[in-house]
């Protein structure tokens, strides 16, 4: 396993608790849209055994043409030790990143693509947009919704609806308003349905779409094979 140490070029504020954390590009490393790497804090491999609490499963939320690895996460005032040090960190810090993997590339299957997430879910996503709006081949149209209860949207430039390009954004604020949306999307009988956020999250979209008559294989996640028949058996 190759463990890539990198630096922070540059931090965004996104919303009051939400932050992106731009890397440099390590050489030779590559990932496409939809990927998710292990992100370690300095000090996770001192030991022994690596220490667990300093690394978390995040997703990449660039593309490799804008020549920054992006992580976006929330960091709330009240915090796991991991999120308490990433706040304390500060441009030309090192940290590590290793394990990348995509679970939810773009499909091009000449289909209508839904992007169903949650909150900062939607950093996910934000490469598969950029993918589609720069090459729209064998995908349909793409509409994305996205709930937030702090109403603090997130990347509000590129989730913005463009008709011309056949991509359409909403955001809502209520889980009412969140599910009867999905559920007026769901009519679409052959579309895709990607869906990112909590565990609990996705069960519950699982379980409306397969109420709607979604199969199990119009369903994406991002989750690793091994895993998806927890959430998708029969």
């Amino acid at each position: 396993m190759q463990i890539y140490w990198t630096k922070i070029n540059k931090i965004i504020e996104e919303t009051p608790e939400v932050k992106t954390y731009l890397l440099d590009c390590p050489e030779g490393f590559t990932w496409e849209e939809g990927s998710h790497t292990h992100f370690a804090l300095e000090g996770f491999n001192a030991g022994e055994k690596p220490n667990r609490s300093l690394i978390r499963h995040m997703s990449i939320s660039t593309l490799p043409n804008e020549h920054s690895i992006g992580i976006t996460t929330r960091i709330r005032e009240q915090c796991s030790e991991f999120k308490s040090i990433l706040r304390s960190l500060t441009i030309g810090d090192e940290v590590a990143i290793f394990k990348t993997h995509s679970n939810v590339p773009l499909k091009r299957e000449n289909k209508n693509v839904y992007l169903l997430s949650s909150g900062v879910g939607l950093a996910t996503f934000r490469p598969l947009v950029l993918e589609y709006i720069e090459r729209a081949d064998n995908v349909n149209q793409i509409h994305s919704l996205n709930i937030d209860s702090s109403k603090n949207f997130l990347f509000t430039t590129i989730f913005e609806s463009a008709p011309d390009k056949k991509f359409t954004s909403q955001f809502v604020s209520t889980r009412k308003d969140y599910y009867e949306e999905v559920k007026t999307l769901s009519a679409d009988k052959d579309g895709l349905f990607y869906v990112v956020g909590s565990n609990e999250f996705l069960v519950q979209n699982i379980e409306l779409l397969r109420g709607q008559g979604i199969k199990p294989e119009q369903i994406v996640l991002d989750k690793h094979e091994q895993q998806l028949p927890e959430f998708l058996s029969e």
